[in-house]
């Protein structure tokens, strides 16, 4: 399998399972449900869809700054305006190609700020780390304040039921704690790779505190992700049904959007489904679950599309001195 025919199968696959969802969902919604999602986009309040789209804008820009964090001890100090527009190009590239926004972000700044490619490409790569990290400690949050949440569906009524939850969670444990010892012991294969990419989490995290401008980073990579959930928790505000969600609801319902991102491209498809699924844990009614994936999944994708669309249009007008 040549290396061009598989970027086309990698960039056709996610689209087409997120084409297919959509497909199957809208199948399944009787003429009422329908009706019911409409009526829910209709009366929604855009005041606060659009709030979110500027606490949005906040987080990319806080984005952009950050990384000059990491290229000013290499000796680089690209203008705020190339950092910003690069950034957005990575996110509507991401939309058509997954991952490969990363590429476009390294060579765009590589051809405006005259950064080897090699050094932008490895600050960017250092950024995700922080981002995984951050993920994973708002995965975490999520699993500690919904562990009553857990312990209800694992936990049920009747001692043959919980004989079984327990019998399940040993195995589970048992399972771990060999993955665990396969990992640390691994000198090929997938556990080898498992093994690499926990290795460089555990050094980026620790190169981090080595930096120069340590706590902007971090302040910086704290309010991202700060402007992330704030994002999802005023949209809700947007239809009545959720207006009064917990915030437990909120991190979980995020997370679930989060993860889908990984899925198919920019959550094509599956983002309102995980959210949707999310927010019915918390007694919110299937169709203003599902209409507040839509407008949150839309809304985040119009806003990368037209920032993203202007920055490729601007950049190349930005620089045209230079060039």
């Amino acid at each position: 399998m040549n290396s061009k025919f598989k970027k086309t199968l990698f960039t056709i696959i996610p689209i087409s399972i997120g084409i297919g969802l959509i497909w199957n969902l809208l199948s399944r919604l009787s003429p009422e449900d329908k009706t019911a999602i409409i009526g829910s986009f209709k009366s929604a309040n855009y005041w606060w869809v659009g709030l979110s789209l500027i606490i949005g804008v906040l987080s990319h820009l806080s984005r952009a700054y950050r990384w000059q964090f990491l290229l000013e001890p290499l000796g680089f100090k690209p203008k705020f305006a190339n950092s910003t527009m690069t950034v957005l190009i990575a996110y509507i590239v991401n939309l058509a190609v997954p991952r490969a926004g990363e590429i476009a972000r390294a060579s765009a700044i590589s051809k405006y700020e005259d950064i080897p490619l090699e050094k932008a490409f490895g600050t960017i790569v250092a950024e995700r780390i922080a981002d995984v990290i951050m993920l994973f400690l708002i995965i975490s949050l999520a699993f500690i304040m919904q562990a009553d949440l857990i312990e209800g569906y694992l936990f049920k009524e009747g001692s043959s039921n919980k004989l079984w939850t327990i019998l399940i969670m040993a195995v589970l444990g048992i399972i771990g704690l060999i993955m665990i010892k396969l990992i640390q012991r691994a000198k090929k294969g997938f556990f080898l790779k498992v093994k690499v990419f926990i290795n460089g989490l555990i050094e980026g995290a620790i190169s981090i505190f080595k930096m120069k401008k340590k706590w902007p980073f971090i302040f910086h990579t704290l309010f991202i992700w700060v402007m992330y959930v704030l994002m999802f928790y005023v949209t809700t505000f947007a239809i009545p049904e959720t207006t009064h969600l917990p915030f437990e609801a909120i991190i979980v319902g995020f997370v679930a959007g989060a993860l889908s991102m990984a899925l198919t491209n920019g959550g094509l498809g599956v983002y309102p489904v995980f959210v949707a699924s999310a927010l019915i844990l918390y007694n919110i009614d299937d169709n203003p679950s599902r209409a507040f994936g839509w407008i949150m999944w839309t809304a985040q994708t119009i806003m990368i599309i037209v920032f993203g669309g202007l920055s490729f249009l601007f950049l190349p007008i930005y620089n045209r001195r230079k060039s």
